[in-house]
């Protein structure tokens, strides 16, 4: 668990440098943490960073642990962002489709008249960061510029989009356990021109999270993206083609910034922790019931 601790210390210089640099030491801290192994199917999940680290080192109470208590009431323990979502994105009358392009790319479904819904649609970023680290030694694909060169494989792509993950019903969470270069290699890549491929597994995210919003939100009008993939403009392109008659902007344009959504969340989510409220939405995670969400650990 040495990770833990020192991806703990690393989060509580960054949270002691904000607090330094606003001036006001915050009730709570929310850190989600770094998950390593999400099974929810087994009864658990992993998240790396040590809250009692974070708590002592910042004098201030820390939440962690969000996802396992839904976990243990049958829930998948994510996506836990939805009710957030919902508490800062929903507007009376409106049907919005708010997704997340992290690592897996994750929706909340905001329409008038039924319970908030969302569930993980797929690879985000993931396949395409580390397509790019492996054949151009870059972090990642900046705006998308090198998936925007390629061509789309469609039959490679089709292959892709009939795995497993794809046509299971909601509620249903995923991650790099199911998502990554092994899996890839399961298919005939290496016949595929590297920038070809970058197109390819970009065209994977944009049509797995379009078939997400078509099948289990088909009178949604508007999509809001946040994550880091809402500064891939080429990913963007491909969702909008794929959604045409859906209008699509980040997040920014219903009032915030797209990089602050989930650190919002989670901070969000452990005020209500620390006020002993519930977090999840048995809509979304398939828990049997409500429930207030988090370990607290008090410096």
């Amino acid at each position: 668990m040495a990770l833990s601790v020192s991806l703990a210390k690393t989060y509580a210089a960054c949270a002691n440098a904000l607090i330094e640099k606003i001036g006001v030491k915050p009730r709570v801290i929310g850190s989600h943490g770094q998950t390593v192994r999400h099974r929810p199917e087994n009864g658990f999940t992993v998240q790396l960073g040590s809250g009692a680290i974070i708590a002592e080192m910042t004098g201030v109470p820390t939440v962690t642990d969000f996802r396992a208590m839904d976990i243990a009431l049958g829930g998948e323990g994510a996506p836990l962002v939805p009710a957030f979502h919902q508490a800062v994105f929903s507007a009376s009358g409106e049907r919005r489709a708010i997704v997340n392009i992290g690592g897996i790319a994750n929706v909340t479904l905001l329409l008038a008249d039924v319970a908030p819904r969302g569930f993980d649609t797929g690879p985000g970023n993931t396949l395409l960061d580390h397509w790019i680290r492996q054949h151009r030694k870059e972090p990642f694909d900046r705006e998308g510029t090198w998936s925007a060169s390629g061509n789309c494989a469609e039959k490679l792509l089709n292959e892709l989009l009939s795995f497993d993950y794809f046509q299971l019903p909601p509620p249903k969470s995923t991650g790099l356990e199911e998502f990554n270069l092994e899996w890839l290699a399961g298919h005939d890549v290496g016949s595929i021109v590297p920038s070809d491929m970058q197109a390819t597994l970009a065209e994977l995210t944009a049509r797995s999270i379009a078939a997400a919003v078509r099948e289990q939100a088909p009178r949604a009008t508007e999509l809001y993206v946040c994550g880091g993939g809402a500064h891939n403009s080429d990913l963007l392109h491909r969702l909008s083609r794929c959604l045409p008659d859906m209008a699509i902007d980040t997040t920014a344009a219903v009032g915030l910034h797209p990089d602050w959504v989930e650190g919002a969340a989670f901070a969000w989510l452990a005020m209500r922790t620390i006020n002993k409220q519930t977090g999840n939405l048995p809509s979304v995670t398939g828990a049997r019931r409500k429930v207030v969400l988090g370990a607290i650990h008090y410096p």
